[in-house]
């Protein structure tokens, strides 16, 4: 809060701006109960799926592993971002209340960054634990230890916080003189520089470098990853090994391509100006589509999960019961 002050304070009185109006879907406003009633709907289901993920790890001892801990951490993520955005868009569509202040915009940006940035360092760091599993089976209980379950997230956080807290000091060092109006349903890093009436071109590429970066790098690790994967499944001697995991790396790279593919439109370009209304579409698959298929393609589909899911239903029927 103290930093906040002191960098709102730097930018004297050439920042005018007091609060800012997110455009929203101003094309569908007469649709505005029906979206709302679908996005909660999105946002309950994604909620409650990433919640189940979460609970029944800790819950049950056989799935206190390095791969259902950081699927559970991976869960958090994923509540805590959809938090960050869909409220405001729900409000937005069913009272049209647009209008967010300066401070609060910012920190929803940053929220979004920060989560956004560790959930790409958490994703490769998950392929890398897999290629261990997999392709190193004799190796893995020692080196993938919760020690190193520990450290690997601690890096996770303390680097995209790092990273973003940059970004987002030089972004909230920019003058915002009007006008007011955001593109989007969230106030996001590109659409903030675009409506500032300084001279963003540093800050952009700074943007622009930070982004390519960060998906590029957590890319190459996952399909260095998944190549080895790949690779290690072919050998397997049975025809329904060989099925069950390439059905289990297909469905993971349907949800990593739906995050990279919208991240990588939204984000790596050089320009911020460009393309800011196609940016919804993608942005929506990102924080609406994305967080609703994780739950159900990297652990609710998996045997173990369902096997601890009946079990402790069983018990709570009889608990009833009793």
């Amino acid at each position: 809060m103290i930093l906040w002050k002191e960098m709102h304070m730097e930018m004297g009185n050439e920042t005018t701006v007091q609060d800012f109006t997110l455009e929203g879907f101003p094309a569908f406003q007469h649709l505005g109960k029906i979206l709302f009633l679908v996005h909660l709907l999105a946002y309950l289901a994604s909620i409650t799926g990433n919640a189940v993920i979460i609970t029944i790890t800790c819950a049950d001892s056989r799935l206190q592993t390095p791969m259902y801990f950081f699927l559970s951490i991976f869960s958090f993520f994923e509540c805590c971002f959809i938090s960050a955005v869909i409220p405001k868009l729900l409000v937005i569509f069913l009272l049209g209340r647009q209008t967010i202040s300066f401070f609060a915009c910012f920190i929803q940006a940053f929220v979004c960054v920060y989560l956004g940035t560790a959930g790409f360092f958490l994703i490769a760091v998950m392929s890398v634990d897999r290629y261990m599993a997999i392709c190193k089976p004799l190796h893995y209980p020692t080196i993938m230890n919760l020690k190193t379950f520990f450290l690997l997230v601690t890096a996770c956080f303390t680097l995209a916080f790092t990273l973003m807290t940059g970004l987002i000091v030089k972004v909230s060092q920019l003058s915002f003189c009007g006008p007011n109006v955001i593109p989007h349903f969230f106030c996001d890093i590109g659409p903030l520089i675009h409506l500032s009436c300084s001279n963003t071109r540093s800050v952009e590429m700074l943007a622009f470098v930070l982004a390519l970066c960060i998906i590029l790098t957590s890319l190459f690790i996952t399909i260095i990853a998944y190549s080895n994967i790949v690779v290690t499944i072919v050998r397997l001697p049975s025809a329904r090994e060989r099925q069950k995991a390439f059905s289990t790396c297909s469905s993971h790279l349907i949800v990593l391509s739906l995050m990279y593919g919208s991240c990588v439109f939204i984000y790596v370009k050089p320009k911020q100006t460009n393309r800011l209304d196609s940016n919804k579409e993608a942005a929506l698959v990102n924080t609406v589509v994305t967080p609703l298929l994780n739950p159900v393609i990297y652990t609710l589909r998996n045997k173990q999960v369902h096997q601890a899911l009946r079990e402790k239903m069983f018990r709570m029927k009889i608990s009833r019961q009793k």
